[in-house]
């Protein structure tokens, strides 16, 4: 919570929550605590990444044998190799090809995208699909850096998309995105290697033993960024989807900061009632904000069957782009 950062840097619960709208995050536990005390569970990226796509499925209606494809969106995986192939053997999808998909806080959108489009792509045999967001961005930012640490929480949530007839009825109806290298400085983790020396002929060969920095972030210019860029994205999928603003019944932004979220739906016209958003309990969980979000609000009955979804992510890259989703799932 807030109030436990309190006692790791300068900051308070107020400072907090007018800043940015959290309230309290989660973050994965070290494997030694389990090791410790067999009554702490264990959790990882692929054991969230997994529960969060075995409830997808059940609520889908589908077996694991149904799913043809699992995209895995991570910027932090168990593995550097990939956690979807294990996450498609730990439930069970033994006909689907699986792999990762890295975009940061884009990850989820843009996995939703690329899945979309192995669905509908001619001449191929892809029926159902599970697109999972997850991060634990706990591994990685500085805990003593107060503007930092206030934000990121640790979280996975995921979706099932199958493939219509007629798209109109449910499914991404428009998308957009967009990436811009010149602006990497603003948010990053980048890799940090340590010096190793390697015993070869002569002087020896210096290699590097892998490690990557705290992750780094410009607030400023990043607020700046998604609030002049969100906008214009979404607009452009809503184009794509030859619908207007004003056929959309929410707005789902990747949780990032609830000032960012506001000056969007002002600059849409959309309001704030109409915008989803969890963010006071979970704070950024980068890739697995958007489905966790959309989870809740579905499983609550906000979002409910037919209902238009303007959904964006935006974050590292600098990356960021939108989709225009009709839900089909049981809302029950």
């Amino acid at each position: 919570t807030n109030l436990h950062l309190e006692s790791i840097v300068e900051t308070s619960d107020e400072w907090i929550r007018t800043r940015t709208g959290i309230s309290e995050r989660r973050v994965l536990l070290h494997p030694e605590d389990h090791e410790l005390d067999s009554e702490v569970p264990f959790e990882s990226i692929k054991t969230l990444a997994t529960d969060a796509a075995s409830d997808a499925l059940a609520m889908s209606g589908l077996s694991p044998e149904d799913i043809d494809l699992v995209i895995v969106a991570t910027s932090s995986p168990d593995d550097m190799f990939g956690d979807a192939t294990s996450v498609a053997a730990n439930l069970g999808c033994k006909n689907a090809v699986a792999f990762d998909l890295t975009a940061a806080c884009s990850g989820f959108l843009f996995g939703s995208v690329t899945a979309g489009q192995f669905l509908t792509n001619a001449g191929n045999s892809y029926q159902n699909a599970i697109v999972v967001g997850a991060d634990a961005l706990s591994r990685w930012i500085d805990w003593d850096d107060r503007n930092s640490c206030i934000l990121f929480g640790d979280g996975a949530g995921a979706v099932v998309l199958t493939a219509t007839e007629d798209a109109s009825k449910a499914g991404i109806l428009g998308s957009s995105a967009h990436s811009n290298g010149m602006g990497y400085k603003q948010l990053n983790c980048g890799y940090e290697g340590e010096a190793r020396q390697v015993a070869t002929p002569g002087d020896g060969t210096r290699l590097s033993k892998g490690s990557y920095s705290r992750l780094a972030m410009n607030g400023k210019e990043v607020y700046k960024f998604a609030t002049r860029e969100v906008p214009k994205v979404i607009q452009e999928a809503l184009d794509a989807a030859d619908m207007e603003v004003e056929q959309v019944d929410w707005l789902l932004l990747h949780q990032a900061n609830i000032r960012i979220m506001e000056t969007v739906a002002k600059r849409l016209g959309i309001p704030m009632e109409n915008v989803i958003t969890n963010l006071a309990s979970y704070g950024n969980t980068s890739a697995g904000s958007i489905p966790l979000a959309l989870n809740e609000a579905v499983r609550s009955g906000q979002v409910k069957e037919g209902d238009v979804i303007a959904c964006a992510g935006f974050g590292a890259g600098l990356s960021w782009g939108a989709a225009i989703m009709k839900w089909g799932g049981s809302d029950e």
